[in-house]
């Protein structure tokens, strides 16, 4: 089973290399599914302030195209994924909106990043079938995010000349912000 210890974080270069697109979905591809939900449950077990959503495998060093999405992310007793294989977001809508991002591979920086608060998108399933869908609000959030990861994006890239949009988490829980010219701007462990 994959851990937490299995999730790379910046500055490791694969994060910023784009994913390879999954031809077929064999029993390889299933057990690359099953590691990416096993080290993101336990990344979560292992924050008492945090929950873990979402991961694309590219985060536990496997640079394919696959993302796992929370089916609930109200209820931290669900332990259970969505599984997008090859997603393209097949159109953007809505307004851009600013809210804050984190990121397994990120480790406790936040960023409050502009999206898109409507997308379509269409993927394959965990059984290789195609299927589409709408999202909006936290899941286009979610979505583009991941989707970002295939193509060797992180959060961090968007709000990149942005210096209050940096935050941490504190112990305590809350977001405070990063002194952008200190922590952030020459940071050698977040750009290439």
């Amino acid at each position: 089973m994959a851990t937490k210890d299995d999730i790379i974080t910046l500055p490791n270069p694969h994060l910023r290399q784009r994913s390879k697109k999954v031809g077929l979905v064999t029993p390889e591809i299933k057990r690359v599914i099953e590691a990416m939900a096993s080290a993101t449950l336990d990344w979560e077990d292992s924050r008492q302030h945090e929950v873990a959503v979402a991961l694309a495998a590219v985060q536990i060093d496997v640079p394919l195209r696959i993302v796992i999405i929370r089916n609930n992310f109200e209820d931290k007793k669900d332990r259970t994924f969505t599984t997008f294989i090859n997603p393209v977001i097949t159109k953007y809508e809505g307004e851009m909106e600013e809210d804050y991002e984190g990121c397994l591979s990120i480790t406790s920086l936040y960023g409050k990043v502009p999206r898109y608060s409507k997308i379509r998108i269409k993927a394959l399933n965990a059984n290789g079938k195609e299927f589409r869908m709408n999202a909006e609000g936290f899941m286009a959030r979610l979505l583009q995010h991941e989707v970002d990861h295939n193509n060797g994006v992180v959060f961090i890239d968007h709000i990149k000349d942005m210096p209050e949009a940096f935050f941490r988490l504190t112990d305590e829980g809350k977001l405070e912000p990063l002194i952008y010219e200190k922590e952030v701007k020459d940071n050698a462990n977040l750009w290439e």
